[in-house]
């Protein structure tokens, strides 16, 4: 007997135990300071050297590349390795899920990733970290190494539409999937909050593990509350057994 395939949409509330803050959330950086957003919005970006600049060290000062995983992300490996057909669509930009050990293959990241920089000119990526260093170096906005473009981090900002391929990919995920957990996020940010509805009119079970009500809460098979760093784990335990 083939054993169900599993879905997972994985939000901010995933990682806050690997110490990655929710920007969105009641006490997120865009709450706290609305101009921030400016520095993730793609038009701001490309016009104003200032706001490419603070930038940088806002992404300098960001400790997501320093982050682990927790005991979500490892609940996830561990689910894979037991023989359970695993796909994450994720809507994080961490890259902690693979650090964790699961395979490129199996993550579809829908806002991109903080580890890469990518240029907005030539098309060029490399990694966060070396660029980064650049900036340590006293390169206050260094530009792409190729052909001297704006480098930008390779994930989705504000005014950019997400990636039609990855996007694809996670819709036809959610079509077939026999089981879709929709773990830590909102479920408000479309067109990934619509996937959690799409799974279910195409028969998944749906599971919402978040603590805030969400929008799909009537179509959920069921609703979990509790902390996900011990939720997940013995969520996904059952679904191996």
């Amino acid at each position: 007997m083939s054993k169900p395939l599993v879905a997972l949409l994985t939000g901010a509330g995933v990682s806050t135990d690997s110490g990655i803050p929710d920007y969105r959330g009641p006490n997120g950086l865009w709450r706290r300071d609305p101009d921030a957003e400016k520095l993730v919005t793609y038009e701001y970006y490309m016009n104003d050297p200032e706001i490419r600049r603070r930038s940088w060290q806002l992404r300098r000062k960001n400790r997501t590349l320093q982050a682990r995983p927790n005991a979500a992300h490892d609940a996830v490996v561990t689910l894979e390795r037991s023989g359970v057909p695993v796909r994450v669509i994720t809507q994080n930009v961490d890259g902690l899920h693979q650090l964790a050990g699961l395979p490129e293959r199996k993550v579809l990241e829908l806002h991109g990733s903080a580890r890469s920089v990518v240029c907005t000119g030539c098309g060029a990526r490399g990694p966060m970290a070396d660029a980064l260093a650049r900036v340590e170096a006293g390169e206050a906005d260094p530009p792409c190494l190729t052909c001297g473009g704006i480098l930008k981090s390779a994930t989705v900002m504000f005014g950019e539409s997400l990636d039609p391929r990855v996007l694809g990919a996670a819709v036809e995920i959610s079509k077939a999937c026999d089981v879709f957990l929709a773990v830590g996020t909102s479920l408000q940010v479309q067109p990934a909050a619509g996937l959690a509805g799409l799974a279910a009119d195409h028969g998944a079970r749906l599971v919402i593990v978040n603590a805030e009500p969400t929008p799909y809460d009537a179509r959920a098979d069921r609703i979990v509350r509790e902390p996900i760093g011990t939720a997940l784990p013995e969520l996904l335990r059952d679904l191996a057994a």
